[in-house]
């Protein structure tokens, strides 16, 4: 009598289970995917010239992902940053860059919530970017790049541990400089 009940309770539960399994669907698409030629980033490489300037690819409201296409051109001094909850990947489009990685933010101080910004990098290994590099850049990653007597421009991708609220300034914005 007692394995009879377990067997009965045994195939109840794999009965629920396949029901369950057979109820769920798979995840509808949040929103459209994006398709961009390679004329449309042509496009808009020569609309960021000559000066210092990032513009957005997509709405990224309600998404962890932000891509934008930034040119810089003779930048330099720009504050070297660290972010708690995202990562960067940079796809290098043209020119070039010297890049700070590593090490310790000297004297940091938090301008956002997670966003911490230092006049220099102590103990960063400097890397020379250009024309098809891809860097990653982990959240909690020290980095800084300069672009003295260099034209550079590339593809920033920006993966939030949250989303980004419709609205909302990016957290990068602040090390951003027309």
């Amino acid at each position: 009598m007692r394995l009879s009940r377990v067997i009965m309770i045994a195939l109840v539960v794999f009965l629920t289970a396949v029901a369950a399994s057979a109820q769920r669907k798979p995840t509808e698409a949040t929103r459209p995917a994006v398709v961009m030629s390679g004329q449309s980033l042509s496009d808009l490489k020569e609309k960021l010239k000559p000066g210092n300037k990032t513009e957005e690819l997509i709405d990224s409201a309600g998404m962890e992902l932000r891509v934008a296409v930034q040119h810089e051109n003779n930048k330099t001094g720009a504050a070297a940053e660290l972010h708690d909850a995202s990562d960067d990947v940079y796809y290098v489009l043209e020119g070039g860059a010297m890049l700070v990685l590593g090490g310790q933010l000297e004297a940091p101080k938090e301008v956002e919530p997670g966003e911490w910004r230092s006049p220099r990098i102590i103990g960063g290994k400097t890397f020379e970017i250009s024309k098809g590099d891809l860097v990653v850049v982990p959240r909690g990653t020290p980095h800084q790049r300069s672009t003295a007597n260099k034209d550079f421009t590339m593809i920033l991708i920006k993966i939030y541990e949250d989303p980004l609220k419709p609205g909302a300034p990016k957290p990068s914005s602040v090390s951003q400089k027309p």
